[in-house]
């Protein structure tokens, strides 16, 4: 007869994390080795020195709650989520066929693409590579639109923009935020243009859009502070920028909130 794990009393903390507790944050939590980690049905899994990643999606309620399962018994954390305001952006002057009006051939274009996307977002990168959360990717720029703003193209509402646009001149280098390894490296992406995927660790991957140069490839693990590629144009880009995304599991994460990790907590 199989026996049920024992619920940890509340006084014996099974889990705790370290990390931006707001809308498109992430936290890194220590918890027991292996031990299974669920928010809101996401499931995920602790490595086996019991570290585990927690995205919070940019439009995530003010209360969550973390529920553990270990092989030394349940428990769960209640983590509260600051809430954000999100500006509207209006973008006009795009060519039709980078907002609605797509050709068989785009369309066929922008199916491949999705696919090798998809691909790349399913890496789940086994070692822990985040630590103290990120650098910017570029050393000089000029932050033109904020994450998760509501985009208006040329009249269209559409999805929010789940990035941080950096304009820098084309040619400069974009360096690694942040330990991962490449999920992606593709330079024939229909909206992206050029595009690398980072994993840095359990499925929290940063992006990097529309760039101009490429010097990485798929599998390959860098180092914060090296070179990735080139900012760029390519793409759905009005001008010369990097598009910086992040997501863990599917939720949509702020990159450059994870600039402001504590040191403690």
């Amino acid at each position: 007869m199989t026996t049920a794990p024992t619920r940890i009393p509340p006084h014996q903390d099974i889990i705790k994390c370290t990390g931006v507790r707001a809308q498109g944050g992430a936290v890194l939590c220590q918890t027991r080795p292996n031990a299974h980690v669920t928010i809101d049905g996401i499931s995920t899994q602790a490595d086996d020195q019991g570290r585990v990643i927690i995205g919070f999606d940019r439009d995530e309620k003010s209360d969550v709650t973390l529920h553990v399962t270990s092989d030394e018994g349940k428990g769960q954390l209640s983590l509260k989520i600051a809430p954000r305001e999100y500006n509207v952006q209006r973008i006009d002057g795009l060519p039709p066929s980078q907002v609605s009006n797509y050709s068989k051939a785009q369309l066929a274009h922008i199916r491949r693409s999705s696919a090798r996307k998809k691909q790349g977002f399913s890496s789940r990168e086994q070692t822990m590579w985040l630590k103290d959360g990120f650098d910017y990717p570029l050393k000089d720029f000029v932050k033109t639109s904020p994450f998760g703003a509501q985009r208006i193209l040329n009249g269209v509402p559409k999805s929010p923009h789940y990035g941080v646009d950096i304009a820098a001149p084309v040619g400069t280098p974009i360096y690694a935020p942040a330990d991962g390894t490449v999920s992606l490296a593709d330079d024939d992406l229909y909206f992206e243009g050029a595009m690398v995927l980072l994993d840095h660790g359990q499925g929290l991957i940063s992006m990097y859009l529309h760039m101009s140069a490429i010097d990485v490839k798929p599998g390959q693990v860098v180092k914060r502070g090296e070179k990735l590629g080139e900012v760029g144009a390519r793409g759905r880009a009005t001008g010369p920028h990097l598009c910086w995304r992040l997501k863990w599991r599917n939720r949509h994460l702020d990159p450059e909130l994870l600039t402001t990790w504590p040191h403690e907590e």
